[in-house]
């Protein structure tokens, strides 16, 4: 399997980091562009490929049932995948250091060097290693759980490829590049990047050994529900909803945050919040469709006043949804598990007057599942 890179996205994000105003925002953007991300494609490539020679037992590893938990961002979907994470038995799962290294060699590697740290060097290494990670994730962890060794959304995997929707978060250029709608893209550039993800889930099932079942959590594939479908067939989905008054204005909210660390284009993120702010409504409508349409696939819906209220009985009404059983040692590790992920509280702020947003015009436009969940009933975040 050849390393999968979207040569036009990278074309176009050099295009508009060439474009910024700002000399410094162009000079940062512009040295990710030509200098990080070819060098670090270019290493991925070559393990990439390394790995079909190495290692030809991969080419027999079967991928059955994963497990996608898919919704709107800031619905629970971290909370769904920590919970079911937690069921080791059953789950395998990415962690983020194992979605920026792609390559079965690069995870063996990176496995080997920190048992050979912890045997010879006392552990030195990890530590310095867990000093830049709080460094490098102190303000990420304030509004969500983050680390080298949790597991993290596995669009990340897509990320030295430009193809990942976390590139989103470095720029605000929404308006001229689509990383969510992938169910519409033309058929062929739609399969080439399913076939890469579906690699690198092969790989990371070589690695985590017989039997698991692939367990993935990723906002923005709510847009390729459908290709997902497509690639893993007997695939099975959860799908979490919360009050869009709540999940809305806190997408917004973050994503702008993180544009400014660097001073861009006014008029650029502005644009971008615009897109991002009509795409929540399609993530919020896009996985029923086509659910609906392929009544034979198994989902699960979670509430997530209900996974909150009663952890126990909505993660054992997921589990039968999916065809799956709770073992006697998940069952009894869950409630300490819900707890301990309750204990964590967002400093994250966020209104919907600061992005021009008003409550009314979000209930009209999704009034059908503001009945169903009773999301009236609430009162809206101002």
């Amino acid at each position: 399997m050849i390393f999968h890179f979207d040569f036009a996205k990278w074309a176009t994000m050099i295009r508009l980091a060439w474009t910024e105003p700002d000399p410094r925002a162009r000079r940062a953007c512009l040295r990710t562009m030509l200098v990080n991300v070819p060098l670090v494609a270019a290493f991925h490539a070559v393990c990439f490929f390394l790995d079909g020679v190495l290692f030809p037992g991969l080419w027999r590893t079967p991928v059955r049932k994963p497990v996608f938990v898919v919704g709107h961002a800031r619905s629970g979907t971290t909370l769904i995948h920590r919970i079911l994470g937690e069921d080791e038995g059953q789950f395998s799962a990415f962690r983020l250091y194992e979605l920026h290294f792609p390559s079965l060699l690069q995870k063996k590697l990176i496995r080997g060097a920190a048992a050979f740290d912890a045997a010879w060097l006392a552990g030195r290494l990890a530590r310095y290693v867990q000093q830049w990670e709080e460094r490098r994730y102190a303000q990420v962890r304030k509004y969500h759980p983050m680390g080298l060794t949790m597991a993290e959304e596995d669009d990340i995997v897509h990320y030295w490829s430009c193809a990942s929707g976390f590139w989103i978060s470095r720029a605000p250029w929404m308006h001229e590049l689509d990383f969510y709608g992938v169910d519409r893209w033309p058929e062929r550039k739609r399969r080439r990047l399913l076939r890469f993800y579906r690699a690198c889930v092969r790989r990371q099932l070589y690695l985590a050994g017989e039997g698991k079942v692939h367990l993935s959590k990723n906002p923005i594939f709510s847009g390729r529900v459908e290709a997902l479908i497509e690639a893993f067939p007997d695939a099975r989905f959860v799908v979490a909803v919360r009050n869009p008054h709540e999940t809305i204005p806190s997408l917004l909210s973050l994503v702008a945050g993180g544009w400014r660390r660097l001073p861009f284009d006014p008029e650029r993120v502005r644009a971008s919040l615009q897109v991002l702010a009509e795409q929540s409504f399609d993530t919020y409508r896009h996985p029923f469709r086509v659910l609906a349409d392929h009544p034979e696939t198994a989902r699960a819906i979670i509430d997530y006043r209900s996974l909150v209220a009663d952890p126990a009985v909505t993660i054992a009404r997921t589990y039968d949804a999916l065809g799956l059983e709770v073992s006697e040692a998940f069952g009894e590790k869950l409630q300490a598990l819900v707890k301990r992920e309750r204990q964590h509280r967002s400093a994250h702020s966020y209104s919907l007057e600061q992005f021009g947003l008003e409550p009314d015009a979000i209930r009209s436009r999704l009034g059908d599942l503001f009945e169903q969940y009773a999301w009236d009933e609430e009162a809206p975040v101002r």
